[in-house]
């Protein structure tokens, strides 16, 4: 094609028509047209002469379409708003003239042409989510779209978890293990949202400012509720370990989130066996957490990356993996300092893995 048809050419100086060059004629028309109208509607706009430009970009490109000749990238001052308002103008009205006459190009060749043109004038969307994600309020960005995606996500873990305990009705086999598999995913996907807004936010913010009675017994029991039907799915046994002091003060909600984090983790990487979560009275006030499971453990060289969100792959192109289980052990060994701990794990391939921390909880008594 043209030199016109690259980057936005140069507006011809040798005539007082900037569309002269335009081809066919009844797009130059059109063009012609757009252009005085705009000229009228906006003559003390500041931009004039860019729309000018922008303008020769959207019927060059447009001709260039319309005889299959090669395009370069469009000029980035016509993958904008004023370029695709421009080019609806020109498409208008050669629409216009076309109704009223059957000569070349058809009105399907002028659609083609125009909707190829418009996907190359629409901006550029990696680049633009790259913008926002890399630049000021990205943090609050990614937590709206992750508020946006777990509000639906906790609807259908509610639904399922309906369905399964039959209360609309009964079940039979076949659609409880369905039943199971869809709330597990959901649960899944529910945790990955809550810890990308936990990190998005620093990942160690304590919702309780202030320390709270709580019972440990009543703790592990919604723990369990809530991953039941992943462990029911599975076949897999939850054993619940409580302590003779069952009656503590601390922060039960972060607790809940760790213990429940781990818990889901190791009903996923479990395919036979239990998953165990317990409690245990250590010197002073403290007491001991852990949840352990008979899974396959963890190699020695998953244990270097194991509280890594985006881990190193060779294979992949980009060099980088999201691991949403990655993810969640930052948040949970976050919270668990931010409680005054410290988060350790023990895993063997014959025995399993064992995650545990301790933490100080004053028994309620001492209130």
């Amino acid at each position: 094609m043209r030199a016109a048809a690259g980057a936005a050419e140069a507006v011809p100086k040798t005539t007082t028509n900037p569309f002269a060059d335009v081809q066919p004629e009844v797009l130059r028309n059109a063009a012609e047209g757009v252009w005085r109208a705009f000229h009228n509607s906006f003559a003390d706009a500041t931009n004039r002469e860019e729309a000018l430009v922008v303008l020769r970009e959207v019927v060059l490109r447009t001709s260039a379409e319309l005889h299959r000749e090669p395009l370069e990238s469009p000029d980035p001052r016509a993958r904008s708003a004023l370029g695709r308002y421009l080019l609806d103008r020109v498409s208008d009205a050669v629409f216009n003239h076309v109704a009223r006459s059957t000569g070349a190009p058809s009105a399907l060749d002028w659609s083609l042409a125009f909707g190829a043109v418009r996907r190359q004038l629409e901006p550029d969307w990696a680049e633009y989510f790259g913008a926002r994600l890399s630049g000021p309020g990205c943090h609050e960005l990614v937590v709206e779209v992750a508020h946006d995606l777990r509000s639906p996500l906790t609807s259908v873990l509610f639904l399922a978890e309906t369905l399964l305990r039959e209360h609309s009705g009964p079940v039979t086999e076949i659609q409880k293990r369905q039943l199971g598999l869809i709330y597990a995913a959901a649960l899944g996907l529910s945790a990955v949202t809550s810890d990308v807004i936990e990190l998005a936010r620093g990942g160690d913010r304590l919702v309780e400012s202030e320390r709270s009675p709580f019972s440990i017994a009543e703790l592990f029991e919604s723990v369990r509720d809530i991953v039941e039907p992943i462990a029911e799915e599975k076949q897999l046994e939850i054993r619940l370990g409580r302590p003779d002091s069952d009656q503590r003060v601390g922060h039960p909600l972060a607790l809940s989130r760790v213990l429940l984090n781990l818990t889901t983790n190791a009903l996923k990487f479990t395919d036979q066996g239990l998953v165990e979560i317990s409690a245990q009275p250590g010197p002073l006030n403290t007491v001991e957490f852990a949840v352990r499971d008979t899974g396959h453990g963890i190699s020695d060289q998953a244990l270097e990356t194991l509280y890594q969100p985006f881990r190193r792959v060779a294979s992949r192109k980009g060099g980088y993996c999201f691991s949403g289980t990655g993810l969640g052990l930052v948040i949970c060994r976050r919270l668990v300092e931010a409680m005054g701990g410290k988060l350790e794990v023990e895993s063997g391939a014959d025995w399993g893995t064992r995650f545990h921390f301790r933490l100080d909880l004053p028994p309620a008594s001492a209130l």
